[in-house]
């Protein structure tokens, strides 16, 4: 008798987390202005936060085994995670560790946003935390360039185990960034950092200068004017539209096509309807301040395959 073998977790995320407290303005004001602060809120969010909490949303098992500190915002951050149904009791709490702190202005005439961000401490993956046989019990591994030294162990882990490796990414600068991009086999990218690491003058050819055969797939955002992505047996990259909606809000919106990426990938849903899914998931997080859930999601597809 064949026995299935289930993984633990669906997704497991190692990278940044972070509180983000928002002031909402009727516009952005230029350099010496004032404009009144029509509300404000707090969010959890992050590179990886962000994503997992989207991937939970989505339906499926997530986990957190980035550092944690002992401080009030790390445990807000665990809390939120716990409500959400993301698993922190792989996560380290260290006191020389920090969550990430952002002051973002949003802009409510374009739904436009400015990040203020302070980020000290140990912040991210551990160089030697989770145990390889929690990395080799996931389905997918999610990283971002927080704590280099532990996502280049863990991603080594996750490749010779055959899990697939997702990461968001928005700093090439880092140390060991070449090496942990490598081993990244689902490589989301915005416009701007591929063309950055690419050198290339648009975002399919840079697309096409990141394929490299050990992965399953690359692609590009480019925010409202959709995405490119190339994977095995194209030989030229493929133009993904972007669903039009109302910007309100764009805060996050590329950390939740990430996750909702991740947790298609997940279920197995293959590629094209995978992207579908992420850039629908990105969409809808535009349209409104709070990140989607599953069911709004599959909503907001069937009506727009009736449009």
């Amino acid at each position: 008798m064949k026995l299935t073998v289930t993984k633990r977790f669906d997704v497991l995320g190692l990278g940044c987390v972070a509180v983000d407290d928002l002031l909402y303005v009727s516009s952005y004001p230029p350099a010496d202005g004032k404009v009144r602060v029509e509300r404000t809120a707090r969010r959890f969010g992050g590179l990886t936060g962000a994503a997992l909490v989207t991937a939970a949303r989505m339906g499926v098992r997530c986990a957190y085994a980035g550092c944690l500190g002992t401080d009030e915002l790390s445990q807000s951050v665990a809390a939120n995670f716990s409500g959400e149904g993301v698993d922190v009791s792989l996560a380290p709490c260290l006191p020389e560790a920090r969550v990430i702190h952002a002051t973002i202005v949003v802009g409510r005439d374009t739904g436009s946003r400015n990040i203020f961000y302070e980020a000290d401490g140990q912040i991210g993956a551990h160089p030697a935390l989770p145990d390889a046989e929690v990395i080799r019990d996931a389905k997918v591994l999610f990283l971002d360039h927080y704590g280099m030294e532990g996502n280049l162990r863990a991603a080594r882990v996750a490749r010779r185990a055959g899990a697939a490796v997702v990461a968001d990414f928005e700093d090439e600068a880092m140390p060991l960034f070449d090496e942990v991009l490598s081993l990244v086999d689902h490589l989301i990218l915005s416009e701007e950092l591929a063309l950055r690491i690419a050198r290339k003058p648009d975002a399919a050819e840079a697309a096409l200068a990141l394929w490299q055969p050990s992965r399953a797939a690359v692609i590009v955002t480019c925010g409202a004017n959709g995405c490119w992505s190339i994977s095995e047996g194209r030989r030229e990259p493929r133009h993904h539209p972007a669903f039009a909606v109302k910007a309100v809000d764009t805060t996050g919106c590329g950390d939740v096509f990430h996750g909702a990426y991740a947790a298609a990938l997940a279920h197995g849903v293959p590629l094209m309807e995978r992207i579908r899914f992420a850039a629908a998931a990105a969409a809808l997080k535009a349209s409104q301040p709070d990140i989607p859930r599953l069911a709004a999601v599959v909503e907001f597809l069937r009506s727009a395959a009736k449009a």
